[in-house]
Order: C-alpha cells, then sequence, then structure tokens
C-alpha cells in the first residue's frame, strides 16, 4: 500500500518524529512522508509513531492508498522522489 503522512508534533518531540519516519518513508516536504509500504512495515510505522507522540497535543493524519498516485507539484519540490533509486 502506498501511504503518506502529514503531521503537527510539538516542537520537543517533533525531531524524533522525523527521525523515525526517515527510515521507513520518503521526506517530500516539512511534515510531509510518503512511500510504498508492506502491512506489516504500515503496523510499524503506526506503533513507532504512537510511541514517539503525545496523543493530547500532536496530530498525525496518514492517508492509506492502494497505489501510487499521480503527483503535480507546483513551484520548488522540497525533496523529489525521482531522487530514489
Amino acid at each position: 500500500m502506498y501511504v503518506v503522512i502529514v503531521y503537527d508534533i510539538n516542537v520537543s518531540r517533533v525531531n524524533r518524529v522525523k527521525k523515525f519516519l526517515r527510515q521507513h518513508l520518503h521526506w517530500v516536504q516539512n511534515s510531509v512522508f510518503e512511500g510504498e509500504v508492506t502491512l506489516a512495515e504500515f503496523e510499524r510505522i503506526k506503533a513507532g509513531i504512537l510511541d514517539l507522540i503525545d496523543e493530547d497535543e500532536d496530530s498525525v493524519i496518514i492517508y492509506k492508498l492502494r497505489s501510487k498516485p499521480k503527483r503535480e507539484t507546483f513551484g520548488v519540490e522540497k525533496n523529489p522522489i525521482e531522487d530514489i533509486i
């Protein structure tokens, strides 16, 4: 499955969440990650996020898609996905 994760995390935790997500997904923009994952990887990502965030203060949204969506970018792309080998 293809996932897109967006988040709004307290500054005291944001670097830990970003570092964790970089191990599993491609960083595309501030507070946005995406990539193809297996169901097992998806479950690990969810568990890892829940371990790192404060559910009373932070917000994480995960979009699950069946396949990689067609992307259209306007302006400067922060971290082009085409760079991935």
